[in-house]
């Protein structure tokens, strides 16, 4: 099974071997980050075939490589007939196919890799299921549980982990959940799109100094998070914490770069805390991003299910100690003591206390920061993930039945 459990491993083959630049149909259909599209783009001549978001974007922002972008209807179901056809009737175009996720278009890519002979991968970055059954305890978000919606998902992970099950997953945890959907074939451990550690790293100029140029509060502790208003991040569990430290007079801030402000702002105000929260649009990933992570003091992960996680690991590379929710794929990177501090899911004093204990020992929130960055440039570095992804894109057209 390929893998980038180690960085500097797969970055000295690179200089071994030439990966071949294959033709590559990414299929999207949940809205997808620029940074794995221009990973791709980078290590195959890349076509992209995205559902329209309505109110949204297809990619979160204009990629800067040379894509060819087709964005499809709306619909899931007329998307997925899209798929289809597309594969089907541009087969000669296309050495490959990476499809998002394990619902209704990778079926229908599945579907067709099975009439054309062209392999298929399915690229899973979210336990879909988990993050559909925390609606249940989200009623807030405005996405409400259905039962039938459900099982429906339940059951195209099954189908397709039946008549097809070639997967690239972010984390462990993620592996296992496509294991018990009864996926027989390859699983392949990858975290695209990794962490660049060209622009996520420690700055050399002081917080207080970069907290000034970004119009941030100069005095007292700056707590980023990026848990956007969504069913499978716990906002309220966030904002109930920040409210306890400033019960405590703690002089706390919470930055969040996401959208939804009204629907963030309003559960700001349930939970009094309004006025130390700062909400403002997301930015882009790597040139602004980075500097936001470099100017605070810590940044939190609050999460009701998790495949991975970006944030932690790209504030980890900036020397920014993390806290996060002990869930999902959280764990495999954020391990108490050693990379960071965890809190159990949905306890807002535990996660309180645990911000307290980092902000009172800078010295130990630094040791663990270091910890967690080496482990970032160990198994997360971006070059690698990419290396480690051309290369099971390699073996597959090369070698199909492999």
């Amino acid at each position: 099974m390929c893998g980038a459990t180690n960085a500097q491993a797969v970055m000295d083959q690179s200089e071994r071997e030439e990966v071949p630049r294959h033709r590559v149909l990414f299929v999207v259909e949940s809205g997808t980050d620029v940074r794995l599209v221009e990973g791709l783009a980078e290590i195959a001549s890349l076509s992209v075939l995205a559902r329209k978001i309505e109110g949204g974007r297809e990619i979160s922002q204009e990629p800067s490589a040379q894509i060819s972008l087709k964005v499809g209807p709306g619909s899931r179901a007329r998307f997925a007939e899209v798929v289809f056809r597309t594969l089907v009737s541009k087969r000669n175009e296309y050495d490959a196919c990476i499809v998002q996720g394990y619902g209704l278009a990778a079926l229908a890519a599945n579907c067709a890799a099975k009439l054309t002979r062209k392999p298929t991968l399915m690229l899973v970055c979210s336990a879909s299921e988990e993050y559909y059954r925390c609606r249940i305890k989200a009623a807030d978000t405005g996405s409400p549980y259905r039962e039938l919606e459900y099982r429906a998902m339940q059951s195209l992970a099954r189908t397709n982990a039946r008549i097809a099950g070639r997967y690239v997953v972010l984390s462990r945890h993620l592996e296992t959940l496509v294991r018990s959907h009864g996926a027989r074939g390859p699983i392949h451990v990858i975290p695209a799109y990794g962490v660049d550690l060209d622009v996520f790293r420690p700055s050399a100029v002081p917080r207080p100094v970069l907290k000034t140029a970004l119009r941030l509060p100069a005095t007292g502790t700056l707590i980023f998070s990026s848990s956007r208003v969504a069913p499978e991040k716990d906002t309220e569990t966030l904002l109930s914490a920040i409210s306890r430290l400033l019960a405590a007079n703690r002089d706390v801030w919470l930055l969040t770069l996401t959208g939804r402000h009204e629907q963030f702002q309003k559960l700001a105000t349930k939970f009094g805390v309004a006025e130390r929260v700062i909400v403002a649009d997301a930015v882009h990933p790597t040139k602004s991003l980075p500097a936001y992570y470099q100017a605070s003091d810590l940044c939190v992960q609050v999460s009701r299910a998790e495949g991975l996680g970006f944030s932690p690991l790209e504030a980890l590379a900036c020397g920014t100690p993390v806290i996060a929710t002990a869930t999902g794929g959280l764990r495999e990177t954020i391990v108490d003591g050693a990379t960071g501090w965890t809190h159990a899911a949905g306890d807002a004093e535990d996660l309180a206390t645990r911000m307290g204990e980092a902000i009172d020992n800078p010295k130990e929130a630094q040791r663990r920061a270091a910890n967690g960055r080496a482990m970032v440039c160990r198994e997360y570095e971006r070059k690698a993930v990419f290396r480690a992804l051309a290369e099971c894109v390699d073996r597959l057209v090369s070698k199909p039945g492999a």
